[in-house]
């Protein structure tokens, strides 16, 4: 094999562990709201105030659907509503206090989980992933940057 078809293979199996250690992550989360819902609260915490169509568009629903999500959401507390200081014809929507906490407590609960998984692995395990955190930040980023490419 190709240095260039090992490279492929192992970006493979890597995207394929990395794949399915997220998606069950997801399954573990709490079912206290949609996925889309949760997805939002932690756009607005990441993004700062957005408008109903931007979070349309950033997660991949229609604006209608939006649109009754964020008051579900202003219903519970979590989002309000508030004026663009730069155009007044503009809403914007943005995580309350308890929305910001909401987030945090969440993604709380999931650095937990994984720290208690984690800590069940062998010293030579752990040594591996800590070899591996500067990659798994990187990735991390160019998922953002493509995110936000896609968004435009």
């Amino acid at each position: 094999m190709s240095r260039q078809g090992a490279a492929h293979g192992a970006s493979e199996a890597i995207g394929s562990a990395l794949y399915g250690l997220a998606t069950r992550a997801v399954r573990r989360l709490p079912r206290d709201m949609s996925l889309t819902s949760a997805a939002t609260l932690a756009t607005l915490d990441k993004t700062g105030p957005r408008r109903i169509t931007d979070l349309a568009a950033a997660e991949g629903v229609t604006q209608p659907a939006m649109t009754v999500l964020v008051r579900v959401m202003e219903e519970s507390g979590l989002v309000e509503r508030t004026g663009d200081p730069s155009d007044r014809r503009v809403t914007l929507v943005r995580l309350t206090e308890a929305g910001e906490s909401y987030v945090r407590t969440r993604r709380q609960a999931g650095v937990d989980a994984y720290a208690r998984l984690i800590d069940e692995l062998t010293d030579d395990e752990v040594e591996a992933l800590a070899a591996a955190l500067p990659a798994l930040l990187r990735l991390a980023e160019l998922e953002s940057h493509a995110r936000e490419e896609s968004d435009r």
